[in-house]
């Protein structure tokens, strides 16, 4: 796989398979930082979130803090590029 921008393909997500091509790529991320000591600020890359249960944390923290994408706005009328918006704050999201 090529070295895709995760948050370009986030902006592409519409349907059933750009919402897969966009899980591929962040998966092809979240593999590139495994290898990646933390920094001093925890990060690895652009992945605060290091195990399964602080990513799923911090996309819930999300959730409720913007109101599942509303705040800061707009929100996404289309529900697979809102899951993928959920899916890319549990990379960063603290």
């Amino acid at each position: 796989m090529t070295n895709v921008a995760v948050f370009d393909v986030l902006e592409t997500v519409h349907d059933e398979s750009s919402f897969l091509r966009f899980v591929e790529v962040l998966l092809a991320e979240r593999r590139k930082v495994d290898a990646l000591a933390p920094t001093m600020d925890g990060f690895q890359g652009d992945w605060a979130n290091h195990s399964i249960a602080m990513f799923l944390d911090a996309t819930h923290a999300w959730a409720l803090d913007s109101s599942f994408g509303e705040r800061p706005g707009p929100k996404a009328a289309n529900l697979w590029r809102i899951f993928a918006d959920f899916l890319y704050a549990g990379r960063g999201y603290e």
